[in-house]
């Protein structure tokens, strides 16, 4: 496997800002993994447990459909969704950007599978999406482009305190070779009023290696455990600030929902 084909780690930040009706705003440390799916499949996880237990892992289940290796894996799912939206040529390496199980826990609020034609180009993004209530909720990006911002509707509930109303602005910037030095990924949510949620994750890639998972584990011991404290935490002090709470809705009856092709590229604000 070749260092731009192996498992990566990114160490960096988180930040969330809601505008309105008051100002909330955090930031807090993280780390998450870049892995090469396709690449994983052919020639091994090169050090990361794998579908088995492991101070740091990464499982199949844990996203899409939850469909057993013998059944395609989370490869064949993926796969699967592209094809039936009728991209049949993301053949290339399919990149992961999300965290991992720490100590055979995780909590994945938001992935993205940066999905690639055989030549390298990006053809698809999928944002799989999942919120503290058990549901989950694929957003099918249709040929983005690094800097470019992609428009969604919003139709899966998430936050108690914001209605599953309005849009999603979504943009990638990937640098360094192979796009493996620095990631931003920054989501924006637009409900009827115009901005009212500003969250970003960012972060400085490296080869994965039994140091830097070392490093991880002694600066975030419980991670993933923590992603889901500091949701209720905020929640918390958002209810503080009397910001009203809404209740859960149903489920969207889709699985996926994909870009708004009229306003996908619109310029960012």
């Amino acid at each position: 496997m070749t260092t731009a084909a192996r498992p990566h780690i990114g160490f960096g930040q988180v930040r969330h800002t809601r505008l309105r009706p008051v100002h909330h705003a955090f930031a807090y440390s993280t780390y998450f993994l870049m892995l090469p799916m396709r690449a994983m499949v052919r020639f091994g996880s090169a050090g990361l447990a794998h579908n088995r237990r492991g101070l740091l892992s990464f499982h199949d289940a844990d996203h899409g459909d939850g469909r057993p290796v013998s059944e395609g894996g989370v490869l064949g799912w993926l796969d699967e969704l592209l094809q039936q939206h009728g991209i049949m040529d993301a053949t290339g390496e399919a990149w992961l950007h999300c965290y991992p199980r720490v100590l055979g826990y995780t909590f994945k609020p938001v992935s993205f599978w940066y999905c690639h034609k055989p030549d390298g180009e990006l053809r698809a993004v999928v944002v799989e999406v999942n919120n503290t209530f058990g549901d989950r909720h694929c957003y099918l990006l249709d040929a983005p482009r690094y800097g470019e911002q992609q428009q969604a509707s919003k139709v899966m509930h998430v936050s108690p305190f914001c209605q599953t109303e309005g849009n999603y602005r979504f943009r990638f910037m990937r640098t360094g070779p192979e796009g493996l030095g620095r990631t931003v990924v920054r989501i924006d949510h637009d409900d009827v009023q115009g901005p009212l949620l500003q969250t970003s994750v960012s972060g400085v890639l490296e080869p994965l290696s039994p140091w830097a998972v070392r490093r991880a584990l002694w600066r975030y011991p419980a991670m993933t455990l923590g992603v889901i404290l500091h949701i209720h935490w905020q929640a918390f002090k958002l209810w503080r600030k009397h910001i009203p709470f809404i209740s859960r809705p149903a489920a969207p009856r889709q699985f996926v929902t994909r870009s708004n092709s009229s306003n996908s590229r619109s310029s960012a604000p």
